[in-house]
């Protein structure tokens, strides 16, 4: 029987932060889900749909990761897709705490479901989604902190397109 899990999150953009927590998800299961919360707790600065599209373009190669948006609870998703493994990415003592509350919320609606926490290498251990947007808005070099396709997007929705170009760096396993 094959081992899937799901890595919820919003995903706005994915990073190599992240992008390296499904690498070594894929060391533990066989399938990853990575579920692109639609629920609007946040102000995203992509669509559901275009993180989809980013995520998907990011993994286009690896047919054992599978990208779905989702509404709703987590737990609610978890058994559509008769799924009871979570991935969640930690990076700081702040992540934990925040994420500690959501297992112990998810466990009391959902009993039989198992939490992964990975945390990503050093390299990557300080990238977050709004850190990069960050840099962005102010003329800064992203390339180590995203694929291209996801910082030519950012450029693009950020800045109109006018800053796209880039040293180009590659994400090295």
């Amino acid at each position: 029987m094959k081992k899937i899990a799901v890595y919820p999150g919003t995903f706005d953009p994915i990073t190599y932060g992240h992008i390296d927590v499904v690498e070594r998800s894929l060391k533990i299961v066989d399938k990853i889900i990575i579920a692109v919360s639609g629920f609007q707790r946040k102000n995203f600065l992509f669509s559901v749909e275009e993180r989809v599209k980013l995520i998907k373009e990011v993994f286009k190669d690896k047919k054992e990761v599978e990208v779905e948006s989702f509404d709703g609870l987590l737990v609610d998703y978890l058994k559509k897709k008769n799924v009871k493994i979570v991935i969640r990415g930690l990076r700081a003592i702040s992540d934990f705490d925040y994420e500690f509350q959501m297992v112990l919320v998810n466990r009391k609606l959902m009993k039989d479901i198992e939490t992964i926490f990975l945390m990503p290498r050093e390299e990557f251990f300080y990238i977050s989604s709004s850190i990069v947007k960050e840099i962005v808005k102010l003329n800064g070099n992203i390339s180590c902190f995203v694929p291209k396709n996801v910082e030519v997007a950012l450029r693009e929705k950020i800045k109109g397109g006018n800053n796209a170009k880039s040293e180009k760096k590659t994400f090295k396993k």
